[in-house]
């Protein structure tokens, strides 16, 4: 990018403006601010825009721009006058630009508030969202130069521009004058412009993403005419997925004939020197050539109108700071000719609907169609995922490998999935997240939804994995771990765990409480189960013991005994090996179709199975219900009623079975049943009104099997999971119920409480005048007596403590607040360690003062070295710590623990992020392991939590509404029968961080 060269411009190129964005339809382009250098792409871009639009954008027919218009409209002072264009392939589609303006609407400068806006966008480019995505970025940039305010002219016929402006959700005054409809809005946020700017980004991301994952065409480039090699088989994987679309083969080394005149094939694709040479539109390439011959193929690509890029190729960020510069330069390339990229050093992409049945990946098998979305940043735990995934008979609906993810990334897919009608379960296994505080803002929404389970690698490393540029956060795992459940996530340790837990969330409903029945044919399972149930916080009932003599007919009678229990929320189903009177062993199979049969007369609870050393039966429980040509059929209900009884998806779609790419369904793997769709059995229902009386168990009622014509027809199994121990299948459960309950929760989530004594305004006056008297860019520590007053501007009052640099000022202090008193020394490495023995309580007179000061001084040094002091006893109670800090990455982040050695060491901290409500500060003072001590635990008397709560809300607030102030510090917090006592605290101002989710939309640059 070159500077303008104009002198008269003043101030520098601001390249802060440049940003790519995603548009409506899921493309990209690139905003930047015009220079003089644009003088030739002005006029290029002038002359395709229709006389119509001209007529729009000056009330006149204007049909060519004068040497006049074109320097106007390329120099500009970057302050009072700016100009921004879209632009894809390096030329310009759309402009948008504003003038500073007086109050007579005249030329102005700064003090002037107001500035005149104006657009034109190409009209091949219009109804893409250019002009919506212009108008964001230049109100940032009119922000920044201190305009508050914009005014636009617009013809009343000029509806869709007229639309821009009344849907962009600001505050605004319209008026009609002179034939000209006359708009003026406020530049600052609302509530609502910022719920439209977001509601845009979903679509926009989500819609990219769609493009990736239902191409009516793909282009494999790198295929060789030699079996092997990763273009071939990726080419093959297409082939044999029985992808629905047009397929090409691309390598430079073919002839477009053959000696025959016919054009050139591979496996009977068509294949073509380069992907220029193919004559239909291609909307997906797979790249798979050595890193220095991918530019050459990007620019084909995106030259020839390609809409997206899945690069397997590697040698980039992985191999070191050349790689890192060629990741950098290829995600720019792609990005200015609108392509966005998976990859690179991709995995590849499956998506299983009949409608595309694509397999664009290194997995030489297509995985079965089911409801389950799959995001991982690594292909070697892709491929075990898909494996493992494969080998338990669960179906996929997606999958992307996105390798170094250097565009699209698991915010992306988060964006598509969460109004995906095919998946009702995502799994994501992420070894960094690039922008925390949007992840967690899109795992929060996505979560109310559709359930979220996470694995984070190189959570302990402290190293970033190769080719992945990330944005730095200063938070400890436990916090971003903590942060994450607090919106939602499922996180788990391990990929097995996220398997476990997925297959349970996709097939059963989830538990509308922790009450567990356990029964099986094995006492000491049963009690291997039992504790493991407590050890994960569920409340399991007695174990109730069939014998090893039960047939499959006492399974069945125990489970829907157990199901039909009020007081019973899910069941674990526990098997070993049985032989009967005769001798001979039972079929599993018979176990299973009699499992599945009680199950479908109570629809509303979750059922698991738990295996040891019992061949065949997570066969066939996977087969137990399969609707394959080889499979048995139930007998089935005919007619509508069948139909009507499928169950739906919570984006309200129907959901259907899971076909092979030959069109007949797939036999499920070990390790899952498919249950039949019985009535009212959503999948993620929660709570008393969703969930029917019990029922008696009855037959199944089962919807006709899918057929090779039709393989769609056939609705959605329902799977009863099973684990080969009792950890796992708890595990899972445990992990069910605790989302079951966030679920319940988030519906009803709290309100940010407004106190009438915070003082906002002075505190922000106040926080100026310090960050302006220290000068100092890095911030400061407040002093003890301007930390107290700008706490006391939000009620948190600090108890008063006199410093005591010798004995007799000790005995003084001790006079003006009144015995009993506390004499505590201050000094860093002893501050807030009663432990150590820096600190004397109830201290009556001055006597037991001057003793405790000798002891002091004569233990831990001079006075100087410890900077003793005075300070009023408070009523008894817990000792607690409250903190808030704001992390570049993740945002402001409010934790809350006990005070002491003990609880810093063992990490029992809980975290919430900024705004709290007030029932997330009650679940924060909940949620650490030593909160009993806070309600009274072994006959203690329970504390003020109320007041505790409030204390929370109120840091909360004042961290939200001030983000200089990034850090606080409340220690120790005395918690007591009644109200609080906050006897140390600690205030820490800077200039405040960017906010990267306050701005226009953008992609993460490069």
């Amino acid at each position: 990018m070159q500077t303008p060269s104009d002198q008269q411009d003043r101030h520098d190129y601001p390249s802060h403006w440049e940003a790519d964005v995603v548009l409506r339809d899921g493309g990209t382009a690139r905003i930047r601010p015009i220079t003089a250098e644009d003088a030739d792409r002005l006029v290029s871009f002038y002359e395709q825009v229709s006389d119509e639009s001209k007529y729009y954008r000056f009330f006149a027919p204007y049909p060519r721009l004068s040497a006049k218009d074109v320097h106007r409209f390329t120099h500009h002072d970057q302050v009072d006058r700016v100009g921004l264009a879209a632009t894809v392939g390096g030329e310009f589609i759309a402009t948008v630009r504003y003038d500073r303006i007086d109050e007579r609407g005249m030329a102005a400068s700064a003090p002037a508030d107001e500035a005149e806006v104006a657009f034109l966008v190409q009209d091949a480019h219009q109804g893409r969202g250019v002009a919506s995505t212009l108008l964001e970025h230049i109100a940032a940039v009119a922000r920044e130069r201190g305009i508050r305010r914009f005014a636009a002219e617009v013809l009343p016929a000029n509806t869709k521009m007229i639309k821009v402006f009344t849907d962009a959700g600001y505050q605004q005054k319209r008026s009609f004058e002179d034939g000209v409809v006359r708009l003026e809005f406020d530049l600052e946020p609302t509530d609502r412009s910022l719920a439209v700017q977001r509601a845009r980004e979903q679509r926009a991301e989500g819609r990219s993403v769609q493009r990736l994952l239902t191409p009516g065409s793909v282009a494999v480039i790198g295929v060789g005419r030699a079996p092997g090699g990763v273009g071939r088989s990726v080419l093959s994987n297409l082939r044999e997925s029985g992808f629905t679309g047009r397929l090409y083969a691309v390598n430079s080394a073919y002839e477009e004939y053959d000696h025959e005149g016919k054009g050139a094939d591979i496996d009977g694709v068509p294949a073509h020197r380069s992907v220029a040479a193919i004559e239909e539109p291609v909307d997906l390439a797979v790249i798979a050539v050595p890193a220095d011959r991918v530019p050459q193929a990007v620019a084909e690509c995106g030259e020839r109108g390609v809409r997206g890029l899945v690069v397997l190729s590697a040698g980039y960020g992985e191999s070191g700071d050349e790689g890192r510069e060629r990741q950098r330069e290829l995600v720019r390339q792609a990005r200015s000719y609108g392509m966005r990229i998976i990859g690179p050093n991709a995995f590849g992409v499956i998506n299983t609907s009949p409608e595309t049945r694509l397999n664009a990946s290194l997995a030489p098998q297509s995985p079965a169609r089911g409801r389950i979305g799959l995001f991982t940043q690594s292909g070697a735990i892709g491929i075990a995922l898909l494996s493992g995934l494969h080998r338990r008979g669960a179906g996929l609906s997606t999958f992307v490998g996105s390798g170094n993810r250097a565009d699209v990334s698991g915010n992306d897919l988060l964006q598509y999935w969460f109004e995906d009608p095919d998946t009702d379960v995502t799994l994501m296994y992420l070894e960094t997240i690039g922008n925390p505080r949007k992840f967690t803002r899109l795992a929060r929404r996505s979560a109310t939804a559709k359930p979220l389970v996470v694995v984070q690698g190189a959570r302990h490393s402290g190293i970033t994995p190769t080719g992945h540029a990330v944005q730095a956060t200063r938070l400890p795992h436990a916090t971003v771990s903590a942060l994450l459940r607090q919106a939602g996530v499922i996180r788990v340790d391990t990929v097995t765990e996220m398997v476990d837990a997925g297959l349970l969330l996709a097939g059963q409903p989830l538990p509308s409480g922790p009450r567990v029945g356990i029964l099986g044919n094995s006492e000491s399972l049963g009690l291997l189960t039992y504790d493991a149930c407590v050890a994960d916080g569920l409340r399991p009932l007695r174990p109730r013991d069939l014998t090893t003599g039960a047939t499959p007919a006492d399974f069945r009678t125990a489970l829907a005994e157990a199901l039909s229990d009020g007081s019973c929320d899910a069941v674990i189903v526990n098997a070993i090996p049985w032989v009967g009177e005769d001798g001979a062993t039972t079929d599993p199979e018979t176990l299973a179709t009699e499992l599945r049969a009680a199950a479908a007369g109570c629809p509303a609870k979750p059922v698991a199975v738990v295996h040891v050393e019992l061949g065949g039966l997570a066969e066939a429980l996977a087969a137990a219900t399969s609707t394959g040509p080889d499979a048995p059929v139930p007998p089935t209900a005919p007619g509508p009623a069948a139909a009507a009884e499928r169950p739906t998806a919570p984006g309200g779609a129907a959901a259907t079975e899971q076909p092979t790419a030959t069109g007949h369904a797939a036999a499920p793997e070990p390790g899952a049943a498919p249950v039949p769709p019985p009535p009212a059995r959503p999948p993620f229902a929660t709570g008393p009104a969703t969930h029917p009386e019990p029922t008696k168990a009855t037959a199944p009622t089962v919807t006709a099997p899918a057929t090779a014509t039709d393989p769609a027809a056939a609705p959605e199994q329902y799977r009863i999971p099973a684990y080969p121990a009792a950890e796992r299948a708890v595990r899972a459960l445990s992990e069910a119920v605790k989302y079951a309950q966030w679920r319940r929760e988030a519906a009803e989530p709290g309100r940010v409480h407004e106190y009438d004594d915070i003082d906002e305004s002075g505190a922000a006056g106040r926080i100026e005048e310090l960050l302006a008297a220290d000068g100092d860019p890095r911030g400061l520590t407040l002093a003890p007596a301007d930390a107290h007053e700008l706490l006391g501007r939000y009620g948190i009052r600090v108890r008063r403590a006199l410093p005591a640099p010798d004995a007799d000022a000790a005995v003084h202090a001790a006079r003006t607040i009144g015995y009993p008193v506390a004499l505590k020394t201050t000094a860093p490495h002893l501050r807030h360690r009663a432990d150590l023995g820096g600190v004397r309580l109830d201290l009556a007179d001055e006597e037991q003062l001057r003793r405790a000061y000798r002891e002091l001084t004569d233990v831990f040094g001079k006075p100087a070295e410890l900077r003793p002091v005075v300070q009023g006893m408070v009523p008894r109670g817990v000792d607690t710590v409250v903190r808030a800090v704001i992390d570049p990455a993740a945002g402001a982040v409010l934790s809350f623990g006990l005070a002491g050695a003990a609880s810093e060491l063992l990490g029992d901290t809980a975290h919430r992020l900024v705004p709290v409500t007030d029932q997330e500060a009650g679940s924060l003072i909940r949620s650490i392991r030593t909160a009993p001590l806070l309600f009274g635990w072994r006959g203690s008397a329970p504390v003020d939590t109320p007041a505790l709560e409030e204390l929370l809300q109120r840091v909360s607030r004042l961290v939200d509404d001030h983000p200089e102030v990034v850090g606080v510090s409340l220690e120790p917090v005395v918690v007591a029968q009644r109200g609080l006592s906050v006897l140390d605290a600690s205030v820490r101002l800077a200039p405040p961080p960017a906010r990267d989710d306050l701005g226009p939309r953008t992609l993460p640059g490069y």
